[in-house]
């Protein structure tokens, strides 16, 4: 037998250390070639590190959450062979996340046999209190393993950083749940005095990092405004009834863009980049609105590349598009980066206000609240209206509130007057 010493690999872009995000194996376990034994994480992107050769794992060289420099020792594997060490340097699989707040789900890789599927699980283990409609972070073989075993994945308690479940987390659930399958009701309500630490690594360290940076650097001030959406809504369900079966659906979102497209053409200030190590703004005439997406780790950014020469339904089928391959973890670099201006949305959860924080160096973002149904004053009758706020954020060393305050207002005149979004 021999040992295979597997190195940090050079990821380029002058790139002399990374942090150790997640290690994929444990020492004892036997990995194949191409199985993926850690993520790394570089200003830029998530990577994964593949095992070059099969063999036994018989030591890591760190731990999560450790910056290690490149060239040095990463895991050392047991290959079968001649008893001389080999030493190389694992190729490095980039997956394209960006800076945080951008942010990819890891991909966990694990061999196993292809199980049958099961039924549901009938015996549970301790239930984790989450929403019926949140995804818990978990890699998609994870998720299979679920899948296959006829788990919840929500039910479980995760162990890996940032509440990531495993695949020990799947055993351990349903192992649990048989031994506590007869345990009474009331244990419902027994005293809890467990604590769980989680390391904040990885992504998660990088997305604190910026929005650490973002509010120290930039003077935000944000600003409200209420936008009466009756009429823009009807116009979206009546293209919808006519065009949505051939053209696809329209979502608020892409009357948002145009509105953003079209208020940007008054207000250019809006559509910049501040360099404030250099000094210089920079206005630019194309419009590459981040549209912020929620995945399984954080938040995302992908980019409506050149919004301004796209249709309702470009548009629409654009955002689409880049929401489930940031979701899916298959956004390009290219696709997560280069925004000027960010829309920010919670849906129907958005609530009545926030305070977006910005995307830096961009100098303005633009945060949609929820839809709601509320009593208004119209022509001195009380009207059923539908109302949302439109709560942004901007940089106050590049905007001036009165701008701030007139560009806002000016895209509320374009979505309660929709037709002028079409007329040049």
């Amino acid at each position: 037998m021999g040992t295979h010493v597997i190195k940090m690999p050079d990821i380029g872009e002058g790139i002399a250390e990374v942090e150790l995000s997640q290690w994929h194996v444990k020492v004892g376990d036997l990995v194949v070639e191409d199985q993926v034994l850690a993520d790394v994480m570089t200003d830029k992107a998530m990577v994964d590190i593949p095992s070059p050769v099969h063999g036994k794992v018989i030591a890591l060289g760190g731990q999560p959450g450790e910056v290690m420099a490149v060239g040095s020792v990463l895991i050392s594997i047991e290959v079968e062979g001649a008893g001389n060490l080999k030493e190389s340097a694992a190729p490095a699989a980039v997956k394209e996340a960006p800076v945080a707040p951008k942010v990819e789900a890891a991909v966990e890789s694990k061999p196993a046999a292809a199980a049958a599927p099961r039924p549901a699980a009938v015996c549970q283990g301790p239930m984790v209190a989450r929403e019926a409609n949140e995804r818990p972070l978990a890699s998609p073989a994870v998720r299979k393993h679920a899948l296959d075993l006829g788990i919840q994945l929500r039910l479980v308690r995760g162990s890996g950083p940032a509440g990531r479940v495993l695949h020990e987390d799947l055993e351990a659930y349903l192992a649990q749940g048989q031994s506590n399958a007869s345990a009474p009701a009331a244990a419902a309500y027994a005293q809890r005095h467990d604590e769980e630490q989680i390391q904040v690594i990885g992504m998660r360290r990088k997305i604190a990092q910026r929005m650490q940076d973002a509010t120290q650097r930039a003077a935000h001030f944000s600003y409200v405004e209420e936008i009466d959406v009756t009429a823009i809504e009807e116009l979206r369900a009546h293209l919808n009834e006519k065009h949505g079966a051939s053209r696809g659906k329209l979502t608020l979102l892409p009357f948002l863009v145009r509105a953003l497209v079209v208020a940007l053409r008054d207000f250019p200030q809006m559509n910049a980049r501040y360099d404030d190590e250099a000094q210089v703004i920079t206005r630019l005439g194309a419009v590459h609105v981040g549209v912020a997406t929620q995945s399984d780790v954080g938040l995302m950014v992908p980019v409506v590349r050149h919004a301004e020469a796209r249709s309702l339904w470009d548009s629409a089928a654009e955002i689409s598009r880049l929401a489930n391959a940031a979701r899916n973890g298959k956004a390009s670099r290219d696709e997560l980066s280069g925004s000027t201006i960010t829309l920010t949305s919670l849906g129907a959860l958005g609530g009545i206000v926030s305070t977006p924080v910005l995307n830096l160096p961009e100098v303005a973002i633009v945060g949609v609240n929820k839809i709601v149904e509320r009593p208004m004053v119209v022509k001195g009758q009380v009207v059923i209206r539908k109302m949302m706020n439109l709560s942004s954020s901007f940089d106050h060393r590049v905007v001036d509130g009165m701008d701030a305050a007139l560009f806002i207002q000016a895209i509320r005149g374009l979505l309660e007057q929709p037709a002028t979004l079409f007329v040049e």
